[in-house]
């Protein structure tokens, strides 16, 4: 790979990734620019660059592309994965945050962690000596939101001026980090839901004023036809998380309105484009129609986990030397 000067502001070696809105926006264009690099350089290419390298994956919660994505990842660059389960590794259970990351960063070289709570993260992150990385909490996914902005900016060039519509919960943790991404690019993220899953105050305070600088804006609407109307891209995400399936019957009487059909796109830009983390339940919360159609980047997004994944890696452990970073 070509190597260029580090811009001091651009350099994330060494750098937790807990929570999009503790980047700057130039930190963000990077990531995204190192990600289309290392896609469209191919694997072979970037082969060594964390060779002799170990990353950690602790996941108390299930997942595919998560986990599968980071140990393909860390492999194409030339370093291995050890993963462990909550069964072996329940952080803050077992033992403390800090023990347990006091001494895996005697192991190895960064450590992502899936999770319920995201305090005992942070306790975990401010003690450990290698990079941490949340692959989900119960605030945040900032792992998707990064996949899923650089798919738009695939899609489009830019996410400058780009309509986002996130329909149904927009109090969870994809829903936070993808609006956090997309104000901090200078993209306007609108949100549709009831009032009961409306994202709070302090929430919409905080994404104002990530998105002050890029021109980022961001609204809350109750009524989907109004946050449709001529959006760019529609996104949706299952409308009860996982640890909430109790509250399953609710959230499907509740968010029916914001299900994301073939009509939901009468109202959007003609080059619309949906898009979902998944896994998604297809008569649910999307149509089967839509999240299938021509219209869907779902796998696209699936995709780029990966190459996401990969820069995340580089420029978290390495020093970037070598990539655009």
């Amino acid at each position: 790979m070509t190597a260029t000067p580090l811009a001091p502001h651009e350099n994330l070696q060494g750098r937790h990734f807990l929570d999009l809105g503790e980047f700057q926006q130039a930190e963000l264009r990077a990531l995204v620019r190192l990600a289309r690099e290392l896609k469209s350089e191919g694997a072979a290419s970037a082969s060594a660059l964390l060779r002799g390298r170990t990353l950690a994956l602790l996941f108390e919660k299930p997942s595919l592309r998560t986990r599968v994505s980071f140990e393909v990842a860390v492999s194409s660059l030339g370093g291995q994965a050890l993963f462990a389960t909550g069964s072996e590794m329940l952080v803050g259970t077992r033992e403390t945050p800090e023990d347990a990351a006091r001494v895996l960063s005697r192991y190895v070289d960064a450590v992502v962690v899936r999770t319920h709570e995201h305090e005992p993260l942070e306790r975990f992150a401010a003690a450990a000596g290698v990079p941490v990385i949340n692959g989900l909490s119960a605030l945040y996914h900032p792992c998707q939101a990064f996949a899923d902005v650089l798919t738009m900016e695939e899609r489009f060039g830019s996410l400058e001026g780009l309509r986002v519509v996130y329909l149904g919960d927009a109090r969870n943790n994809v829903a936070t980090s993808l609006a956090q991404a997309v104000v901090m690019l200078g993209g306007s993220m609108r949100f549709a839901s009831p009032l009961s899953h409306r994202p709070s105050e302090a929430t919409l305070e905080r994404l104002a004023k990530l998105g002050a600088s890029s021109g980022g804006r961001v609204r809350a609407f109750t009524d989907p036809v109004r946050a449709l109307r001529g959006a760019d891209v529609v996104y949706t995400d299952v409308w009860t998380s996982m640890g909430e399936e109790h509250l399953h019957e609710r959230n499907a009487a509740m968010l029916l309105p914001y299900a994301v059909t073939e009509r939901s796109f009468t109202y959007t830009a003609p080059h619309a484009v949906f898009m979902h983390c998944l896994p998604a339940h297809r008569g649910q919360e999307v149509a089967a129609a839509v999240i299938d159609g021509t219209r869907s980047l779902v796998f696209d997004q699936a995709e780029n986990r990966l190459h996401a994944q990969r820069a995340l890696l580089v420029a978290l452990i390495t020093d970037g030397k070598g990539t655009s970073l």
